[in-house]
């Protein structure tokens, strides 16, 4: 019977700013079972003053313990599943993600996100979090339809890597900040290590394709997967499924260069679900997938192709 876990956000469960196949599992799971994992996000740069929005008490424990000074990625894991090795694929079943905070933050920083000549500044915006109502409320009065997900959801990266910065999302995954990857979605990531070692965190409360100023609406959230391991089925990049569509992901320095990985992944995998010959497959990505830019502030730009599963009925 599969088993449900939950990992509170500790010093001894979160990993700060970097994937490292050496960072050991804080938890061994079986295939099947669900994990509960608190997220955090953000370091002592961006903790609100006053007493309108509340801060966890682990969030705090956290950033002393870390002795986190820099702004980077808090990520709850690794989560080891057994009977896991190289060459298998590992299915991540999104069932929910919820708040833990009544607030996110939004930051603008000098040298970084997609303008940064324009806007040369130094801001970091507190906006409120409504969990009732599922909206966010900006400074001008405009409400915005909250979508949470996890910017970040990785494996380990092959051993040979070393420790990698968790900003540039990469073939584990990472940051991927796929708005797409929402409850009830399923992300598919291909297994480095032994146990694949599965991590989460970046909670975003929404974002728009692009995350143009290098955030989201950042904020502490929980998630809940349940992961599988697929034996033997051996993928390159992560890949996901939607209701209604496939997904396949391109991310390098280069947005075209991206947008040429995701369209490849999404060939092969037509050819995998169908008869169809490459050619054709092609052809029906020209008429019916949609390339969309996932982002492209973090080091490795992201563009993801997404087939409406109705093309493959037939």
């Amino acid at each position: 019977m599969a088993t449900h876990h939950e990992i509170k956000s500790t010093p001894e469960t979160v990993h700060a700013s970097v994937f490292d196949a050496a960072i050991p599992p804080v938890i061994g799971v079986d295939s099947g079972d669900t994990v509960t994992l608190h997220c955090l996000s953000g370091g002592p740069d961006i903790l609100p003053d006053g007493d309108a929005f509340e801060v966890l008490p682990d969030h705090l424990e956290v950033i002393r313990a870390l002795n986190v000074t820099k702004p980077g990625h808090f990520m709850t894991g690794p989560v080891a599943v057994k009977g896991a090795e190289p060459g298998d694929m590992l299915e991540v079943r999104i069932l929910d993600v919820k708040l833990r905070q009544n607030w996110g933050h939004n930051s603008i920083r000098p040298l970084s996100g997609s303008l940064p000549d324009d806007f040369p500044i130094r801001r970091c915006m507190h906006i409120p979090l409504d969990a009732e109502r599922m909206v966010a409320t900006m400074p001008w009065g405009l409400e915005l339809p909250l979508q949470p997900f996890m910017g970040v959801m990785g494996v380990a990266p092959p051993p040979i890597w070393g420790a990698i910065s968790s900003g540039p999302p990469r073939a584990h995954g990472g940051n991927m900040d796929n708005k797409e990857l929402v409850a009830g979605t399923t992300l598919f990531l291909p297994v480095f290590v032994a146990g694949a070692n599965f991590s989460a965190g970046d909670g975003h409360a929404c974002q728009g394709d692009g995350e143009v100023n290098s955030n989201g609406l950042e904020t502490a959230l929980s998630g809940t997967f349940t992961l599988i391991v697929h034996k033997g089925k051996t993928i390159t990049m992560p890949r996901a499924e939607t209701d209604a569509h496939y997904i396949t992901m391109g991310m390098d320095l280069d947005l075209d260069d991206a947008a040429t990985q995701a369209l490849r992944e999404m060939i092969a995998f037509i050819g995998e679900r169908s008869n169809i010959a490459p050619e054709d497959a092609y052809t029906l990505c020209s008429l019916a997938a949609d390339l969309r830019v996932t982002q492209i502030v973090d080091g490795n730009k992201g563009v993801h192709a997404m087939l409406p599963k109705w093309a493959l009925r037939a």
